[in-house]
Protein backbone atom coordinates (compact mmCIF):
# COMPACT_ATOMS: atom_id res chain seq x y z
CA UNK A 1 0.00 0.00 0.00
CA UNK A 2 1.52 3.24 -0.82
CA UNK A 3 1.47 6.41 1.08
CA UNK A 4 -1.23 8.27 -0.24
CA UNK A 5 -3.66 5.15 0.34
CA UNK A 6 -2.27 4.75 3.73
CA UNK A 7 -3.02 8.76 4.74
CA UNK A 8 -6.49 8.48 3.42
CA UNK A 9 -7.10 5.57 5.25
CA UNK A 10 -5.67 7.41 8.68
CA UNK A 11 -7.74 9.97 6.99
CA UNK A 12 -10.77 7.92 7.42
CA UNK A 13 -10.04 7.15 10.58
CA UNK A 14 -10.34 10.31 12.12
CA UNK A 15 -13.62 10.84 10.01
CA UNK A 16 -15.20 7.59 11.60
CA UNK A 17 -14.29 8.65 15.40
CA UNK A 18 -15.36 11.92 14.63
CA UNK A 19 -18.90 10.26 13.84
CA UNK A 20 -18.71 8.07 16.79
CA UNK A 21 -18.36 11.03 19.17
CA UNK A 22 -14.05 10.07 20.14
CA UNK A 23 -11.90 12.00 22.01
CA UNK A 24 -10.91 14.87 20.09
CA UNK A 25 -7.29 14.19 20.83
CA UNK A 26 -7.12 10.75 19.59
CA UNK A 27 -8.81 12.07 16.22
CA UNK A 28 -6.42 14.68 16.07
CA UNK A 29 -3.58 12.00 16.51
CA UNK A 30 -4.97 10.08 13.15
CA UNK A 31 -4.81 13.25 11.24
CA UNK A 32 -1.61 14.42 12.56
CA UNK A 33 -0.23 11.20 11.02
CA UNK A 34 -1.83 11.22 8.29
CA UNK A 35 -0.25 14.40 7.17
CA UNK A 36 3.18 13.14 8.29
CA UNK A 37 2.37 10.35 6.09
CA UNK A 38 2.04 12.74 3.44
CA UNK A 39 4.88 14.32 3.35
CA UNK A 40 7.30 10.99 4.90
CA UNK A 41 10.30 11.81 2.83
CA UNK A 42 12.08 8.78 3.48
CA UNK A 43 11.39 5.09 2.39
CA UNK A 44 8.03 4.52 4.74
CA UNK A 45 7.67 0.48 3.73
CA UNK A 46 11.27 0.40 4.79
CA UNK A 47 10.87 2.34 7.90
CA UNK A 48 7.85 0.79 8.93
CA UNK A 49 9.37 -2.40 8.52
CA UNK A 50 12.15 -1.81 10.94
CA UNK A 51 9.59 -0.89 13.73
CA UNK A 52 10.98 3.21 13.36
CA UNK A 53 7.94 4.85 12.25
CA UNK A 54 7.60 6.24 16.09
CA UNK A 55 11.04 8.38 16.00
CA UNK A 56 9.85 10.95 13.64
CA UNK A 57 7.32 13.82 14.37
CA UNK A 58 3.60 13.40 14.20
CA UNK A 59 3.31 9.27 14.32
CA UNK A 60 3.11 7.84 18.26
CA UNK A 61 3.83 4.13 18.91
CA UNK A 62 0.32 2.89 18.14
CA UNK A 63 -0.43 4.33 14.95
CA UNK A 64 2.89 3.45 13.83
CA UNK A 65 1.91 -0.23 14.32
CA UNK A 66 -1.16 0.09 12.59
CA UNK A 67 0.61 1.56 9.89
CA UNK A 68 3.03 -1.42 9.80
CA UNK A 69 0.22 -3.64 9.75
CA UNK A 70 -0.95 -1.65 6.46
CA UNK A 71 2.52 -1.61 5.05
CA UNK A 72 2.94 -5.52 5.35
CA UNK A 73 -0.82 -6.72 5.01
CA UNK A 74 -2.31 -4.05 2.56
CA UNK A 75 -5.36 -4.02 4.89
CA UNK A 76 -6.19 -2.51 8.95
CA UNK A 77 -7.73 -5.05 11.09
CA UNK A 78 -9.04 -2.11 13.74
CA UNK A 79 -10.39 -0.14 10.43
CA UNK A 80 -12.13 -2.94 9.04
CA UNK A 81 -13.98 -3.49 12.52
CA UNK A 82 -14.36 0.23 12.62
CA UNK A 83 -15.82 0.43 9.04
CA UNK A 84 -18.22 -2.45 9.96
CA UNK A 85 -20.22 -0.03 12.29
CA UNK A 86 -21.26 2.00 10.02
CA UNK A 87 -22.90 1.90 5.80
CA UNK A 88 -20.25 1.56 3.38
CA UNK A 89 -22.27 4.07 1.38
CA UNK A 90 -21.40 6.90 4.14
CA UNK A 91 -17.71 7.83 2.57
CA UNK A 92 -20.10 9.31 -0.41
CA UNK A 93 -20.91 12.29 1.38
CA UNK A 94 -17.07 12.90 2.12
CA UNK A 95 -16.27 14.06 -1.40
CA UNK A 96 -19.27 16.75 -1.35
CA UNK A 97 -18.31 20.28 -0.64
CA UNK A 98 -19.88 21.88 2.22
CA UNK A 99 -20.04 18.69 4.18
CA UNK A 100 -17.48 18.68 7.19
CA UNK A 101 -17.40 15.84 9.48
CA UNK A 102 -19.79 17.95 11.61
CA UNK A 103 -22.78 18.47 9.32
CA UNK A 104 -21.87 14.59 7.91
CA UNK A 105 -22.21 13.49 11.71
CA UNK A 106 -25.64 15.86 12.37
CA UNK A 107 -26.90 14.43 8.80
CA UNK A 108 -26.47 10.90 9.71
CA UNK A 109 -27.59 10.75 13.64
CA UNK A 110 -30.88 13.01 13.18
CA UNK A 111 -32.14 12.01 9.33
CA UNK A 112 -30.33 8.52 9.03
CA UNK A 113 -29.07 9.79 5.90
CA UNK A 114 -25.90 7.64 4.98
CA UNK A 115 -25.39 7.70 1.04
CA UNK A 116 -25.55 10.35 -1.44
CA UNK A 117 -29.22 9.45 -3.08
CA UNK A 118 -30.82 10.07 0.12
CA UNK A 119 -28.95 12.95 0.99
CA UNK A 120 -29.84 14.58 -2.91
CA UNK A 121 -33.45 13.30 -1.66
CA UNK A 122 -33.27 15.46 1.79
CA UNK A 123 -32.06 18.35 0.48
CA UNK A 124 -34.40 18.48 -2.03
CA UNK A 125 -37.65 17.82 0.58
CA UNK A 126 -37.02 20.44 2.99
CA UNK A 127 -35.78 17.75 5.60
CA UNK A 128 -31.83 19.35 5.45
CA UNK A 129 -32.85 23.24 5.36
CA UNK A 130 -35.03 22.20 8.69
CA UNK A 131 -31.90 20.58 10.41
CA UNK A 132 -30.41 23.49 12.78
CA UNK A 133 -26.71 24.72 11.51
CA UNK A 134 -28.33 24.05 7.86
CA UNK A 135 -31.41 26.55 6.34
CA UNK A 136 -32.26 26.28 2.76
CA UNK A 137 -28.93 27.76 1.20
CA UNK A 138 -26.90 25.44 2.57
CA UNK A 139 -29.68 22.84 0.97
CA UNK A 140 -29.68 24.12 -2.39
CA UNK A 141 -25.50 24.87 -2.57
CA UNK A 142 -24.89 20.77 -1.33
CA UNK A 143 -27.87 20.24 -4.69
CA UNK A 144 -25.93 21.85 -6.97
CA UNK A 145 -22.70 20.04 -5.13
CA UNK A 146 -24.66 16.82 -5.61
CA UNK A 147 -25.37 17.81 -9.43
CA UNK A 148 -21.73 18.99 -10.30
CA UNK A 149 -20.18 15.85 -8.88
CA UNK A 150 -22.43 13.79 -11.20
CA UNK A 151 -21.86 15.59 -14.04
CA UNK A 152 -18.11 14.97 -13.27
CA UNK A 153 -18.28 11.39 -12.43
CA UNK A 154 -16.85 9.86 -15.78
CA UNK A 155 -13.81 12.53 -15.73
CA UNK A 156 -10.35 12.43 -13.99
CA UNK A 157 -7.92 15.73 -13.34
CA UNK A 158 -4.61 15.62 -14.99
CA UNK A 159 -2.68 15.67 -12.10
CA UNK A 160 -4.96 12.07 -10.77
CA UNK A 161 -3.89 10.32 -13.91
CA UNK A 162 -0.40 11.25 -15.19
CA UNK A 163 1.80 9.28 -12.88
CA UNK A 164 -0.04 5.88 -13.48
CA UNK A 165 -0.11 7.13 -17.44
CA UNK A 166 3.58 7.54 -17.40
CA UNK A 167 5.05 4.85 -15.69
CA UNK A 168 1.92 2.75 -17.66
CA UNK A 169 4.20 4.27 -20.66
CA UNK A 170 7.62 3.58 -19.54
CA UNK A 171 6.31 0.17 -18.77
CA UNK A 172 4.94 -0.35 -22.24
CA UNK A 173 8.28 1.34 -23.67
CA UNK A 174 10.77 -1.48 -22.13
CA UNK A 175 9.07 -4.43 -23.67
CA UNK A 176 10.32 -6.65 -25.96
CA UNK A 177 7.65 -6.89 -28.67
CA UNK A 178 6.94 -3.10 -28.87
CA UNK A 179 8.91 -1.24 -31.70
CA UNK A 180 7.47 2.10 -30.83
CA UNK A 181 4.39 3.53 -28.10
CA UNK A 182 3.35 6.61 -27.20
CA UNK A 183 0.51 8.35 -25.05
CA UNK A 184 -2.04 9.22 -27.01
CA UNK A 185 -5.91 11.17 -26.62
CA UNK A 186 -6.48 14.35 -24.12
CA UNK A 187 -4.21 13.32 -22.16
CA UNK A 188 -0.98 13.34 -24.44
CA UNK A 189 -3.23 16.55 -25.47
CA UNK A 190 -2.43 17.63 -21.99
CA UNK A 191 -6.05 18.82 -21.53
CA UNK A 192 -6.60 19.85 -17.75
CA UNK A 193 -9.75 16.55 -17.03
CA UNK A 194 -9.59 13.15 -19.49
CA UNK A 195 -12.40 11.13 -19.47
CA UNK A 196 -10.13 7.95 -20.32
CA UNK A 197 -6.21 7.11 -20.98
CA UNK A 198 -5.29 6.48 -24.51
CA UNK A 199 -1.66 4.51 -25.93
CA UNK A 200 -0.63 3.40 -29.39
CA UNK A 201 1.65 0.63 -29.45
CA UNK A 202 3.75 -0.49 -32.58
CA UNK A 203 4.57 -4.41 -32.71
CA UNK A 204 4.95 -7.36 -34.48
CA UNK A 205 3.67 -9.21 -31.65
CA UNK A 206 0.25 -7.84 -30.34
CA UNK A 207 -1.16 -10.98 -28.58
CA UNK A 208 2.22 -10.41 -25.88
CA UNK A 209 1.67 -6.88 -25.65
CA UNK A 210 -1.42 -7.39 -25.47
CA UNK A 211 -1.49 -9.85 -22.58
CA UNK A 212 1.47 -7.56 -20.77
CA UNK A 213 -1.34 -4.85 -21.26
CA UNK A 214 -4.20 -7.22 -19.65
CA UNK A 215 -2.85 -8.49 -16.65
CA UNK A 216 -0.54 -5.80 -15.39
CA UNK A 217 -1.40 -5.57 -11.40
CA UNK A 218 -3.10 -2.65 -11.04
CA UNK A 219 -5.84 -4.00 -13.92
CA UNK A 220 -9.46 -4.31 -12.07
CA UNK A 221 -11.31 -5.49 -15.03
CA UNK A 222 -10.42 -6.16 -18.76
CA UNK A 223 -13.13 -4.38 -20.65
CA UNK A 224 -12.43 -5.49 -24.18
CA UNK A 225 -9.49 -7.68 -25.82
CA UNK A 226 -8.63 -8.09 -29.26
CA UNK A 227 -5.87 -8.13 -32.00
CA UNK A 228 -6.03 -4.65 -32.36
CA UNK A 229 -7.07 -3.31 -29.81
CA UNK A 230 -7.18 -4.04 -24.80
CA UNK A 231 -9.09 -1.91 -23.03
CA UNK A 232 -8.54 -2.22 -19.03
CA UNK A 233 -10.31 -0.52 -16.10
CA UNK A 234 -7.35 0.23 -12.90
CA UNK A 235 -7.94 0.65 -9.94
CA UNK A 236 -7.92 4.24 -9.76
CA UNK A 237 -11.15 3.61 -11.68
CA UNK A 238 -10.00 5.37 -15.12
CA UNK A 239 -10.16 3.21 -18.47
CA UNK A 240 -6.97 2.84 -20.44
CA UNK A 241 -7.03 1.78 -24.24
CA UNK A 242 -4.17 0.32 -25.78
CA UNK A 243 -4.53 0.52 -29.76
CA UNK A 244 -1.78 -2.24 -31.49
CA UNK A 245 -0.61 -1.53 -34.97
CA UNK A 246 1.94 -2.47 -37.34
CA UNK A 247 5.02 0.00 -37.57
CA UNK A 248 4.70 1.34 -40.79
CA UNK A 249 1.00 2.37 -39.62
CA UNK A 250 1.90 4.04 -36.61
CA UNK A 251 2.60 7.74 -37.23
CA UNK A 252 -1.48 7.51 -38.51
CA UNK A 253 -2.46 5.52 -35.68
CA UNK A 254 -0.88 8.03 -32.96
CA UNK A 255 -2.08 11.00 -34.78
CA UNK A 256 -5.35 9.53 -35.20
CA UNK A 257 -5.65 8.38 -31.66
CA UNK A 258 -4.23 11.77 -30.01
CA UNK A 259 -7.14 13.73 -31.30
CA UNK A 260 -8.86 16.19 -31.51
CA UNK A 261 -11.67 15.77 -33.26
CA UNK A 262 -11.78 19.03 -34.71
CA UNK A 263 -8.33 18.96 -35.35
CA UNK A 264 -8.62 16.01 -37.51
CA UNK A 265 -11.85 17.37 -39.40
CA UNK A 266 -9.89 20.32 -40.53
CA UNK A 267 -6.70 18.30 -41.38
CA UNK A 268 -9.29 15.95 -43.26
CA UNK A 269 -10.60 18.84 -45.35
CA UNK A 270 -7.20 20.40 -46.12
CA UNK A 271 -6.04 17.10 -47.29
CA UNK A 272 -8.69 16.72 -49.41
CA UNK A 273 -9.08 20.34 -50.66
CA UNK A 274 -4.88 20.55 -51.51
CA UNK A 275 -4.27 16.96 -52.45
CA UNK A 276 -6.81 15.00 -53.07
CA UNK A 277 -6.05 12.45 -50.16
CA UNK A 278 -8.37 11.04 -47.36
CA UNK A 279 -6.83 10.43 -43.77
CA UNK A 280 -7.75 7.55 -41.89
CA UNK A 281 -5.95 5.95 -38.58
CA UNK A 282 -4.03 3.65 -40.82
CA UNK A 283 -2.68 5.73 -43.84
CA UNK A 284 -3.28 8.21 -46.70
CA UNK A 285 -5.13 7.16 -49.43
CA UNK A 286 -6.73 8.90 -52.83
CA UNK A 287 -10.21 10.06 -52.30
CA UNK A 288 -12.33 8.90 -54.33
CA UNK A 289 -13.91 12.05 -55.62
CA UNK A 290 -10.39 12.85 -56.61
CA UNK A 291 -9.25 9.74 -58.42
CA UNK A 292 -12.30 10.15 -60.57
CA UNK A 293 -11.27 13.97 -61.66
CA UNK A 294 -8.07 12.34 -61.62
CA UNK A 295 -6.64 15.26 -59.54
CA UNK A 296 -4.69 14.47 -56.51
CA UNK A 297 -0.84 14.22 -55.54
CA UNK A 298 1.57 11.03 -55.44
CA UNK A 299 0.95 9.44 -52.11
CA UNK A 300 3.44 10.26 -49.63
CA UNK A 301 6.06 7.83 -47.49
CA UNK A 302 5.36 8.65 -43.82
CA UNK A 303 7.34 7.30 -40.43
CA UNK A 304 6.53 9.85 -38.13
CA UNK A 305 4.25 12.75 -37.23
CA UNK A 306 6.89 15.29 -38.46
CA UNK A 307 6.48 13.66 -41.81
CA UNK A 308 2.79 13.66 -41.70
CA UNK A 309 2.82 16.97 -41.34
CA UNK A 310 5.30 18.00 -43.56
CA UNK A 311 3.40 16.14 -46.31
CA UNK A 312 0.22 18.22 -45.38
CA UNK A 313 2.55 21.59 -46.36
CA UNK A 314 2.43 22.39 -42.70
CA UNK A 315 4.91 22.61 -40.09
CA UNK A 316 4.74 20.01 -36.88
CA UNK A 317 1.70 20.58 -35.13
CA UNK A 318 2.83 19.73 -30.89
CA UNK A 319 -0.20 17.66 -29.65
CA UNK A 320 -1.18 20.59 -26.89
CA UNK A 321 -1.88 22.67 -29.52
CA UNK A 322 -3.97 20.36 -31.68
CA UNK A 323 -7.51 21.72 -30.88
CA UNK A 324 -8.23 23.54 -34.06
CA UNK A 325 -7.70 26.92 -32.70
CA UNK A 326 -5.67 28.87 -35.38
CA UNK A 327 -2.74 25.92 -35.27
CA UNK A 328 -3.21 24.32 -38.65
CA UNK A 329 -2.78 27.97 -40.66
CA UNK A 330 -0.42 28.75 -38.19
CA UNK A 331 1.55 25.75 -39.19
CA UNK A 332 0.92 26.25 -42.60
CA UNK A 333 1.92 29.81 -42.45
CA UNK A 334 5.32 28.71 -40.54
CA UNK A 335 4.17 30.97 -38.22
CA UNK A 336 4.06 27.94 -34.71
CA UNK A 337 5.74 29.23 -31.66
CA UNK A 338 8.56 27.47 -30.14
CA UNK A 339 6.21 26.74 -26.64
CA UNK A 340 7.89 27.08 -23.24
CA UNK A 341 9.49 24.19 -22.32
CA UNK A 342 10.14 22.91 -18.55
CA UNK A 343 13.83 22.68 -19.07
CA UNK A 344 13.16 26.66 -19.44
CA UNK A 345 11.86 27.52 -16.20
CA UNK A 346 14.53 29.29 -13.50
CA UNK A 347 12.67 29.09 -10.54
CA UNK A 348 8.90 29.90 -9.85
CA UNK A 349 7.29 31.74 -6.73
CA UNK A 350 3.76 31.37 -4.55
CA UNK A 351 4.93 28.43 -2.44
CA UNK A 352 4.29 28.24 1.14
CA UNK A 353 5.99 26.94 3.97
CA UNK A 354 4.98 25.74 7.66
CA UNK A 355 4.80 29.30 8.75
CA UNK A 356 1.00 28.94 7.29
CA UNK A 357 -0.27 25.58 5.78
CA UNK A 358 2.33 24.19 4.13
CA UNK A 359 4.04 21.00 5.51
CA UNK A 360 7.71 22.30 5.07
CA UNK A 361 10.22 24.71 6.73
CA UNK A 362 11.73 27.79 4.56
CA UNK A 363 15.02 25.68 4.67
CA UNK A 364 13.60 22.86 3.41
CA UNK A 365 11.52 24.18 0.32
CA UNK A 366 14.38 26.24 -0.24
CA UNK A 367 16.84 23.04 -0.58
CA UNK A 368 14.08 21.43 -2.79
CA UNK A 369 13.83 23.99 -5.25
CA UNK A 370 17.64 23.85 -5.57
CA UNK A 371 17.89 20.56 -5.79
CA UNK A 372 15.61 21.05 -9.27
CA UNK A 373 18.64 23.42 -10.38
CA UNK A 374 16.51 26.10 -10.15
CA UNK A 375 17.77 29.48 -9.19
CA UNK A 376 15.27 31.20 -7.44
CA UNK A 377 12.57 30.77 -5.06
CA UNK A 378 9.54 33.17 -3.79
CA UNK A 379 7.36 32.34 -0.91
CA UNK A 380 4.31 33.46 -0.39
CA UNK A 381 2.69 32.02 2.61
CA UNK A 382 -1.20 32.96 3.23
CA UNK A 383 -2.17 36.75 4.97
CA UNK A 384 -4.22 36.88 8.16
CA UNK A 385 -7.46 36.73 6.33
CA UNK A 386 -7.06 33.22 5.39
CA UNK A 387 -7.28 32.15 8.96
CA UNK A 388 -8.17 28.31 7.91
CA UNK A 389 -5.08 28.49 6.82
CA UNK A 390 -3.07 29.60 9.46
CA UNK A 391 -2.26 32.93 7.77
CA UNK A 392 0.06 35.45 8.60
CA UNK A 393 -0.29 38.41 10.18
CA UNK A 394 1.97 41.37 10.07
CA UNK A 395 4.64 40.76 12.52
CA UNK A 396 4.63 37.11 11.74
CA UNK A 397 5.16 38.25 7.87
CA UNK A 398 7.99 40.55 8.84
CA UNK A 399 9.78 37.88 10.61
CA UNK A 400 9.60 35.86 7.71
CA UNK A 401 11.04 38.65 6.00
CA UNK A 402 14.02 38.63 8.17
CA UNK A 403 14.53 35.12 8.44
CA UNK A 404 14.83 34.89 4.08
CA UNK A 405 17.34 37.54 4.08
CA UNK A 406 19.51 35.65 6.46
CA UNK A 407 19.27 32.10 4.36
CA UNK A 408 20.07 34.27 1.40
CA UNK A 409 22.84 35.55 3.19
CA UNK A 410 24.18 31.51 4.06
CA UNK A 411 23.32 30.95 0.26
CA UNK A 412 25.71 33.85 -1.24
CA UNK A 413 28.26 32.82 1.46
CA UNK A 414 28.09 29.35 -0.02
CA UNK A 415 27.71 29.82 -3.64
CA UNK A 416 28.97 33.34 -4.10
CA UNK A 417 28.03 35.46 -6.96
CA UNK A 418 26.09 32.15 -8.79
CA UNK A 419 23.78 32.40 -5.01
CA UNK A 420 20.48 30.74 -5.32
CA UNK A 421 17.72 33.50 -4.07
CA UNK A 422 14.71 33.03 -1.80
CA UNK A 423 12.21 36.22 -2.53
CA UNK A 424 9.96 37.35 0.45
CA UNK A 425 6.58 37.36 -0.50
CA UNK A 426 2.77 36.59 0.40
CA UNK A 427 -0.43 35.37 -0.99
CA UNK A 428 -2.60 38.39 -0.10
CA UNK A 429 -6.22 37.66 0.06
CA UNK A 430 -8.21 40.06 -2.40
CA UNK A 431 -10.99 41.25 0.39
CA UNK A 432 -14.44 41.21 -0.64
CA UNK A 433 -14.32 45.17 -1.65
CA UNK A 434 -10.97 44.92 -3.45
CA UNK A 435 -9.50 45.91 -0.47
CA UNK A 436 -5.61 44.15 0.69
CA UNK A 437 -5.21 42.21 3.83
CA UNK A 438 -2.02 44.45 4.78
CA UNK A 439 -1.39 48.40 4.28
CA UNK A 440 0.97 49.57 1.70
CA UNK A 441 3.70 50.01 4.09
CA UNK A 442 4.22 45.89 5.13
CA UNK A 443 3.49 44.84 1.32
CA UNK A 444 6.45 47.46 0.67
CA UNK A 445 8.89 45.58 2.67
CA UNK A 446 8.28 42.40 0.38
CA UNK A 447 9.76 41.22 -3.20
CA UNK A 448 6.57 40.56 -4.69
CA UNK A 449 2.97 40.06 -3.56
CA UNK A 450 0.53 37.53 -5.22
CA UNK A 451 -3.07 38.60 -4.62
CA UNK A 452 -5.89 36.19 -4.25
CA UNK A 453 -9.30 35.06 -3.70
CA UNK A 454 -10.46 32.79 -1.00
CA UNK A 455 -13.96 33.87 -0.34
CA UNK A 456 -17.06 35.24 -0.81
CA UNK A 457 -16.91 33.43 -4.14
CA UNK A 458 -20.59 33.49 -5.10
CA UNK A 459 -20.50 37.57 -5.66
CA UNK A 460 -21.88 38.78 -9.13
CA UNK A 461 -19.70 38.99 -11.91
CA UNK A 462 -19.41 42.68 -12.07
CA UNK A 463 -18.84 42.86 -8.34
CA UNK A 464 -16.38 39.89 -8.59
CA UNK A 465 -14.33 41.94 -11.97
CA UNK A 466 -14.33 45.42 -10.05
CA UNK A 467 -12.90 43.38 -6.84
CA UNK A 468 -10.05 41.99 -8.64
CA UNK A 469 -9.37 44.96 -10.74
CA UNK A 470 -8.81 47.34 -7.67
CA UNK A 471 -7.08 44.72 -5.87
CA UNK A 472 -4.45 44.56 -9.02
CA UNK A 473 -4.44 48.83 -9.06
CA UNK A 474 -2.75 48.60 -6.31
CA UNK A 475 1.13 49.05 -6.76
CA UNK A 476 2.69 46.22 -5.15
CA UNK A 477 0.62 43.38 -6.23
CA UNK A 478 3.12 42.04 -8.72
CA UNK A 479 0.86 38.99 -9.42
CA UNK A 480 -2.91 38.01 -9.38
CA UNK A 481 -3.34 34.52 -7.96
CA UNK A 482 -5.54 31.23 -9.92
CA UNK A 483 -7.53 34.01 -11.37
CA UNK A 484 -11.17 32.02 -11.25
CA UNK A 485 -10.99 30.42 -8.06
CA UNK A 486 -12.10 27.03 -9.80
CA UNK A 487 -11.07 23.49 -8.55
CA UNK A 488 -11.26 20.83 -11.01
CA UNK A 489 -14.03 18.81 -10.58
CA UNK A 490 -14.62 20.32 -6.96
CA UNK A 491 -15.96 23.87 -7.94
CA UNK A 492 -16.81 25.87 -10.62
CA UNK A 493 -14.86 29.19 -11.30
CA UNK A 494 -16.90 32.29 -9.89
CA UNK A 495 -18.37 34.45 -11.77
CA UNK A 496 -15.76 37.22 -13.73
CA UNK A 497 -15.26 38.97 -16.62
CA UNK A 498 -11.81 37.60 -17.61
CA UNK A 499 -10.93 39.99 -20.84
CA UNK A 500 -11.73 43.03 -18.59
CA UNK A 501 -9.49 41.64 -16.05
CA UNK A 502 -6.84 41.08 -18.49
CA UNK A 503 -6.89 44.61 -19.63
CA UNK A 504 -6.64 45.76 -16.52
CA UNK A 505 -3.48 43.80 -16.05
CA UNK A 506 -1.75 44.92 -18.78
CA UNK A 507 -2.44 48.20 -18.10
CA UNK A 508 -0.62 47.74 -14.66
CA UNK A 509 1.80 45.57 -15.22
CA UNK A 510 0.58 42.74 -13.30
CA UNK A 511 1.55 39.26 -14.02
CA UNK A 512 -1.06 36.74 -14.21
CA UNK A 513 -0.40 33.42 -12.29
CA UNK A 514 -0.80 30.52 -14.35
CA UNK A 515 -1.42 28.35 -10.85
CA UNK A 516 0.33 24.81 -11.59
CA UNK A 517 -1.65 22.87 -9.07
CA UNK A 518 -3.44 19.93 -10.49
CA UNK A 519 -6.63 21.15 -8.74
CA UNK A 520 -6.51 24.50 -10.06
CA UNK A 521 -4.77 25.00 -13.24
CA UNK A 522 -5.69 28.68 -13.08
CA UNK A 523 -5.80 30.49 -15.28
CA UNK A 524 -7.33 28.47 -17.45
CA UNK A 525 -5.64 27.43 -20.94
CA UNK A 526 -8.27 28.89 -22.96
CA UNK A 527 -7.49 32.40 -22.23
CA UNK A 528 -3.75 32.43 -22.30
CA UNK A 529 -3.59 33.07 -26.33
CA UNK A 530 -5.92 36.23 -25.22
CA UNK A 531 -3.59 37.17 -22.71
CA UNK A 532 -0.97 37.16 -25.03
CA UNK A 533 -2.25 39.66 -27.27
CA UNK A 534 -2.79 41.95 -24.65
CA UNK A 535 0.87 42.04 -23.46
CA UNK A 536 0.24 40.57 -19.99
CA UNK A 537 3.17 37.92 -18.85
CA UNK A 538 2.28 34.88 -17.02
CA UNK A 539 4.28 33.18 -13.79
CA UNK A 540 3.68 29.66 -13.54
CA UNK A 541 3.75 29.03 -9.96
CA UNK A 542 3.13 25.38 -8.45
CA UNK A 543 1.38 26.69 -5.23
CA UNK A 544 3.28 24.28 -3.53
CA UNK A 545 2.53 23.25 -0.52
CA UNK A 546 5.67 20.71 0.53
CA UNK A 547 8.77 20.06 -1.30
CA UNK A 548 7.28 17.82 -3.45
CA UNK A 549 4.46 20.07 -4.64
CA UNK A 550 7.45 21.73 -6.37
CA UNK A 551 6.96 18.97 -9.55
CA UNK A 552 3.78 20.44 -10.34
CA UNK A 553 5.58 22.89 -12.27
CA UNK A 554 5.45 20.20 -14.58
CA UNK A 555 1.52 20.65 -15.48
CA UNK A 556 1.74 24.19 -15.31
CA UNK A 557 4.52 24.00 -18.00
CA UNK A 558 1.60 21.64 -19.80
CA UNK A 559 -0.88 24.12 -19.95
CA UNK A 560 1.33 27.18 -20.63
CA UNK A 561 1.97 24.80 -23.85
CA UNK A 562 -1.25 24.49 -24.41
CA UNK A 563 -2.05 28.87 -24.21
CA UNK A 564 0.61 29.28 -26.87
CA UNK A 565 3.29 30.46 -24.48
CA UNK A 566 6.71 31.03 -25.01
CA UNK A 567 9.37 31.26 -22.56
CA UNK A 568 9.37 35.05 -23.75
CA UNK A 569 6.07 35.10 -22.23
CA UNK A 570 6.95 33.35 -18.87
CA UNK A 571 8.73 35.88 -16.63
CA UNK A 572 10.12 32.64 -14.03
CA UNK A 573 12.26 32.24 -17.63
CA UNK A 574 14.18 34.75 -16.73
CA UNK A 575 17.44 34.32 -15.11
CA UNK A 576 18.14 35.78 -11.23
CA UNK A 577 19.68 39.30 -12.16
CA UNK A 578 16.95 40.00 -14.95
CA UNK A 579 13.58 38.56 -12.69
CA UNK A 580 14.91 40.80 -9.88
CA UNK A 581 14.27 43.80 -12.54
CA UNK A 582 10.87 42.00 -13.65
CA UNK A 583 9.43 41.90 -10.22
CA UNK A 584 9.87 45.60 -9.43
CA UNK A 585 8.76 47.01 -12.53
CA UNK A 586 5.30 47.77 -11.65
CA UNK A 587 6.06 48.78 -8.19
CA UNK A 588 8.62 51.55 -9.42
CA UNK A 589 6.27 52.34 -12.37
CA UNK A 590 3.11 53.19 -10.41
CA UNK A 591 4.90 54.83 -7.20
CA UNK A 592 6.29 56.89 -9.56
CA UNK A 593 3.16 57.64 -11.42
CA UNK A 594 1.92 58.53 -8.32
Amino acid sequence: MNKEAIAETLENIARLLDLKGENVFKIRAYQTAARAVETYAGNLDETARAGRLDEGEGIGKAIAEKITELVTTGRLEYYEELKSGFPPTLFELFGINGLGAKKIKALYEKLQISSLAELEAAAGDGRVAALPGFGEKTAKNLLANIAQRQRNAAFHRLGDVAGPALRLMEELRAHPAVLRASEGGSFRRRKEVVRDLDFVASTDDAEAVGEFFATRPDVVEIIARGPTKVSVRLQSGVQCDLRLVGEAEYPYALHHFTGSKEHHIALRNRALDLFGWSINDYRFSIAPEAEKKGKFAPLPEIHDETEFYRALGMDYVPPELRENLGEIEAAAAHHLPELVALENLRGTFHCHTNASDGHNTLEEMAEGARDLGLQYLGIGDHSKSSFQANGQDAGRLLAQVEAIKKLNERFRAEDGRKAFRVFAGVECDSLKDGTLDFPDEVLAALDYVVVSVHGSFSLPEAEMTRRLIRAIENPYVTMLGHLTGRLLLEREAYAVDIPAVLDAAAATGTIIELNASPWRLDMDWRWWHLAKEKGVKCAINPDAHRVEGLQDLWFGVAQARKGWLTRADVVNCLPLDEVEVALAAKRGKMVRRE
